[in-house]
């Protein structure tokens, strides 16, 4: 067992909130966020997502930007960064060592579709190009703070913000930073829409994580960042740690570009790995915060995997998807976030949607179980080509 990174500050966007309190009131009353698509600008209406219930413009105001050019996921980041960085007191930090580590896939796709055709006749919209790439989006973001000294992104598909928070993990302990804020912000984009639609995942109807009439996603929004620093550095600053990262694991079973493998390797691996680290035992796991995407694959592959590690003593599992959506790049920020909220909170989230047992699958939790006792908590967030991703969130003791 390793020396525990202390987790000093939080911040979550997504449909069912705009911060941590609202997002904590959801998940305690079981609320959906899933609905009909408002802001994205496409002919497919068939699909239920879970928007941020934001418009690019609102976000501007709230964050008091009159500027050009800035891009959604850029100002969902920015409001959760806002949320964490303020917890954690850091707001106006300068002169530490400190690291800006973003996930995401689309970065500022979204605008370089809705302006496409301005590029091509060369008019004053091509500034947007600019925002394009994954780079860009943490750019933005970081600029809006002024406290970083290093930034960079990850991209590992829908694993990008949880392997955001093993890379910050990682700069911390190697020396190379006192802290590092972590996590992922993504929108949704026509690209996302259209290619989930093409590979036939899409729900047409609510999503069901781990139910045997499940027939796939609901695509999701979100952005969520978390402050990493040794208990030292939060001694130092005289902060109160709000959670541990007592352990993580990556790996990739590259069993195929999109889908999981059935016996589900490659999250066995992270899993194992994540608990080898933390020193713990399976059952000192009291919750499982699942990938569960409601996709027939995933959802069997994954239930093997948890039945490998844990065995007959299964701990309490639910997927958080139903209610968010799937935040894809983002989702293991919002998913960690979600479980620092149950581990202060001492409640386990509802899996939303869940009826049915599956074949051979896992039952989860199907409504918000309050006043639990969690010590040790492991959020799952799996990419296409097998890069998996497991995280150990554990309460701090004071």
């Amino acid at each position: 067992m390793i020396e525990p990174i202390m987790m000093t500050g939080a911040g979550i966007l997504s449909a069912i909130g705009n911060n941590k309190a609202e997002t904590l009131q959801a998940l305690k009353g079981m609320q959906t966020g899933i609905q009909a698509l408002k802001y994205l600008k496409t002919t497919h209406h068939e699909f239920p997502v879970g928007e941020v219930k934001l418009s690019d413009e609102q976000m501007k105001q709230m964050l008091g930007i009159t500027e050009e050019p800035t891009t959604r996921a850029a100002l969902m980041g920015m409001l959760a960064l806002e949320e964490a960085l303020g917890e954690a007191g850091l707001k106006d930090q300068k002169g530490q060592h400190i690291a800006f580590v973003s996930g995401t896939t689309v970065g500022g796709m979204d605008k370089s579709e809705q302006y496409y055709l301005d590029y091509l006749n060369g008019d004053s919209r091509n500034a947007y190009i600019k925002t394009h790439d994954c780079g860009a989006m943490t750019e933005m973001i970081a600029r809006r703070f002024g406290i970083f000294s290093m930034t960079t992104s990850i991209s590992t598909a829908c694993s990008s913000a949880a392997n955001a928070i093993i890379f910050g993990a990682n700069l911390i302990r190697s020396g190379l930073t006192d802290i590092a804020v972590v996590g992922g912000s993504e929108c949704i984009t026509k690209f996302h829409l259209n290619g989930f639609n093409t590979l036939m995942i899409l729900d047409h109807e609510q999503c069901r994580p781990f139910d045997a009439t499940r027939a796939g996603l609901n695509l999701g929004e979100g952005a969520a960042y978390i402050v990493l620093e040794t208990a030292a550095s939060a001694r130092k600053r005289g902060v109160t740690p709000i959670g541990e990262l007592t352990g993580y694991g990556n790996a990739c079973d590259a069993f195929h570009q999109t889908a999981s493998s059935d016996d589900g390797e490659g999250a066995y691996l992270a899993m194992q790995k994540a608990l080898d680290m933390s020193g713990l035992q399976p059952a000192d796991i009291d919750y499982v915060n699942a990938h569960g995407t409601g996709t027939p694959n995933n959802d069997v592959s994954e239930s093997q995997a948890l039945k490998r590690v844990f065995g007959q003593h299964m701990p309490k599992v639910s997927s958080t998807k139903g209610m968010t959506g799937h935040t894809t790049s983002a989702s293991g920020s919002v998913e960690a976030v979600i479980c620092l909220l149950a581990l202060q909170q001492g409640i386990v989230p509802a899996n939303y949607g869940w009826k049915q047992p599956m074949e051979n699958g896992i039952t989860p939790v199907t409504a918000c179980l309050q006043n639990v006792e969690l010590k040790h908590v492991m959020c799952n967030s799996f990419g296409f080509g097998g890069n998996d991703s497991s995280l150990i969130i554990s309460r701090h003791e004071v």
